[in-house]
């Protein structure tokens, strides 16, 4: 038995197959099902039952996972936490939130690539909830992303909180008026995508005030929702470190309101499984790394 079978059987699973396992690991399928012919008769179980139409664990199989997860965990601790960094290798698939993209990633990536100059990391910009699914599911090791401290099924650090603020082209709405949700609510509105944690922040605050906005568009980018509102289209929700340079020029300005958000904290998550892992390393140099307002 070898931790490179105990690490493809560990991916199996958790990919649920053998092609986005071999994938993963980089490897043949002819050799991902070889490492696992090979641990089930080092241990003398079947790990899968292959009666069914589609594979499942047996119990036995279901007791070796738990001791793979384990066991991978420590080797991988042992490995980031007393072996050199520069020893460290591996792919880190990482997820991040438009608001951390725009900021601060590329100082992230330089500390990454100094600190691990082996590892190797590929980057996936999404929607929240998009990436909190796909860490779930096994496909990300890490997520940058806002709200979700509290989620049971994550171990998450605080990377600081952000600033966001109602933002429109100048003169589109009075900017000397205090507005309500209700008085903002006449307005058009540019906002992200159903599934986005910015559109569900914005829809709980106009029904604190029992108001319904109108949605002249839903977008997947900020970018393009700061375009729309520069053409004076509509009133849009903007992290305020990221667009100072467009209110300094006066391409947008600041819509006050009465009972505005609370500041936006985001986080560094990785699966509880991958407490002690190699992603776990990589959030924390972001919390240090991260340029957010800290507590």
């Amino acid at each position: 038995m070898t931790l490179q079978q105990l690490e493809t059987f560990y991916w199996i699973v958790q990919l649920d197959g053998f092609a986005p396992a071999a994938e993963r690991l980089c490897a043949t399928q002819s050799t991902v099902s070889m490492r696992l012919r090979e641990l089930e008769r080092s241990l003398g179980v079947e790990l899968f039952d292959r009666t069914q139409r589609k594979a499942r664990l047996t119990p036995r199989g279901r007791e070796v996972l738990d001791y793979a997860t384990r066991i991978l965990n420590l080797s991988s601790e042992l490995s980031h936490r007393v072996a050199a960094p520069d020893s460290v290798s591996g792919t880190i698939r990482m997820g991040v939130a438009e608001v951390v993209s725009i900021s601060w990633l590329p100082a992230l990536i330089q500390t990454i690539a100094r600190e691990y100059p082996q590892v190797r990391l590929e980057i996936d910009e999404a929607l929240t909830s998009d990436l909190m699914d796909s860490l779930a599911q096994g496909e990300l090791d890490l997520v940058l992303a806002p709200g979700h401290t509290r989620m049971h099924d994550v171990s998450a650090i605080s990377l600081g909180t952000v600033e966001f603020a109602w933002m429109a082209s100048p003169g589109l709405v009075s900017a000397r008026d205090v507005h309500t949700p209700t008085q903002l609510a006449q307005y058009p509105i540019i906002g992200l995508k159903p599934q986005s944690f910015h559109s569900a922040a914005i829809d709980a605050w106009f029904l604190r005030d029992h108001a319904h906005c109108h949605y002249l568009a839903r977008c997947k980018s900020m970018g393009v929702a700061a375009s729309l509102a520069m053409a004076g289209m509509g009133v849009t929700y903007l992290p305020l470190p990221n667009f100072q340079r467009q209110l300094e020029e006066g391409l947008l300005e600041i819509i006050e309101v009465a009972n505005p958000f609370d500041p936006v904290e985001f986080v560094a998550a990785v699966s509880p499984e991958h407490t002690y892992s190699l992603p776990s390393a990589i959030a924390e140099i972001a919390q240090n790394v991260s340029e957010f307002r800290k507590q």
